[in-house]
């Protein structure tokens, strides 16, 4: 009896403990497996840091996609003007960066914050502004000519002034026609300190001239009476750059991934993605990566 009582025991023991024994390897198994694909996530994912008029154009909605399909990697996009975006990347909040500052982002590579700098595509910048042109400047014939019949006519015009490549652009421009203004001439320059698409929206509420990459043009919505008036200089000319961030600046920054994603962009596959790239039926960038190696690497 006491036999059977000690079996019996025994054998509801072992029932009783085999379903416990079971789940507990079953939640082990699954916390494993939960968090080994929480790792292989935020492996696959990288933060590009990028000027606002590559992400107005649309080009990283069409682009980004296509990348992830072929790699699995999710890039998330961080837009600001230039300047920002490399001054976010100096405080190793960005893996790349897309910039069109090409003396800032020497700067940025000689000091050491990104590896090398690959020239990745460009467009133009053009002068947009109501249709009535009141300066006149769709007789032009050079844009230094266009920006000082702006600043003759007090005509109303509208800067970023965030620093970023449009705007430096822009600053480059105006000091290039003999006349650099500032915020405080007559009411007649006003900076908006926002990114394109803000800045064209409020150019065109106030009936004022600006500056803009021929892409965030082409695909901003609210034109209502505003036009291209003036473009085709050569001084337009729009050339942007990728910088993978240096990871001895940076070290937990996804290096790597940056890196392939650089190779992606200037390979042929990239550049042919990148030239696809269309709005109203016309071509926004034009790719032109070097195909000999970086155009400046860090010291």
């Amino acid at each position: 009896m006491i036999s059977c009582v000690c079996h019996h025991l025994v054998r509801v023991g072992r029932n009783v403990m085999a379903p416990w024994h079971g789940l507990t390897i079953g939640l082990v198994g699954m916390l494993a497996a939960s968090l080994f694909a929480g790792a292989a996530q935020a492996s696959t994912s990288l933060i590009l840091q990028s000027t606002t008029s590559t992400d107005n154009s649309g080009l990283y909605n069409y682009l980004l996609p296509h990348y992830a399909s072929v790699s699995g990697v999710e890039v998330k996009v961080v837009a600001v003007g230039t300047g920002q975006a490399l001054e976010n990347a100096r405080n190793c909040d960005g893996d790349i960066v897309i910039a069109h500052a090409r003396d800032l982002e020497i700067d940025f590579v000689s000091a050491g914050f990104g590896t090398e700098r690959h020239d990745l595509m460009y467009n133009d910048f053009v002068i947009v502004g109501p249709n009535h042109d009141p300066a006149g400047i769709a007789a032009a014939k050079t844009v230094d000519d266009a920006m000082r019949a702006i600043h003759t006519g007090n005509a109303t015009f509208a800067s970023r002034g965030d620093n970023s490549g449009t705007n430096r652009a822009e600053r480059r421009l105006w000091t290039a026609s003999g006349h650099t203004p500032d915020s405080g001439d007559s009411g007649w320059y006003l900076e908006t300190g926002m990114g394109m698409g803000a800045t064209l929206n409020f150019a065109v509420q106030a009936e004022a001239y600006t500056v803009s990459d021929r892409a965030t043009w082409l695909a901003f919505s609210n034109k209502a009476d505003h036009q291209i008036l003036f473009e085709g200089d050569p001084n337009l000319f729009n050339q942007y750059g990728v910088i993978p961030v240096s990871p001895t600046r940076c070290p937990m920054i996804q290096h790597q991934a940056a890196l392939d994603f650089r190779d992606w962009l200037v390979s042929d596959e990239g550049q042919a993605a990148i030239a696809a790239f269309q709005k109203h039926g016309s071509q926004l960038f034009f790719p032109n990566a070097a195909k000999d190696g970086a155009a400046v690497a860090s010291r």
